[in-house]
């Protein structure tokens, strides 16, 4: 339900660092600025495989498919995918900045949205 990923390059040097998360696969790139006690989620995608980078703060990710459960915890340089039709949740432990990315995109060609929300 949930891929560990590491980034595809990192570097660093008296300047600061760079860190490139991905080369290609993803049609869509969000940044996120959550509060601490925040919630997110309660929803799934058909189509969408997202991945996330954690810039800054913590959270619990809880993903939920066909009566499985699991809770997972991020912090600061995490990144993780989340696969098509896997209900997931993010609770804030801390102020977080997250880069999100779809590798179709969130608004489908057809004007839909690619979300489906928990009962």
């Amino acid at each position: 339900m949930v891929d560990f990923l590491t980034p595809d390059f990192k570097f660093t040097d008296e300047r600061g660092t760079l860190v490139q998360l991905v080369r290609e696969g993803y049609a869509q790139v969000n940044v996120v600025h959550s509060k601490a006690g925040a919630f997110r989620g309660g929803h799934c995608h058909r189509l969408n495989k997202e991945a996330f980078y954690v810039v800054e703060g913590s959270l619990v990710v809880t993903v939920r498919k066909e009566g499985v459960e699991k809770s997972f915890h991020f912090s600061a340089g995490d990144m993780f995918a989340i696969h098509p039709m896997v209900y997931h949740d993010f609770l804030f432990q801390s102020d977080t900045i997250l880069v999100g990315m779809y590798d179709k995109g969130v608004e489908l060609p057809n004007g839909e949205k690619d979300i489906i929300a928990e009962i």
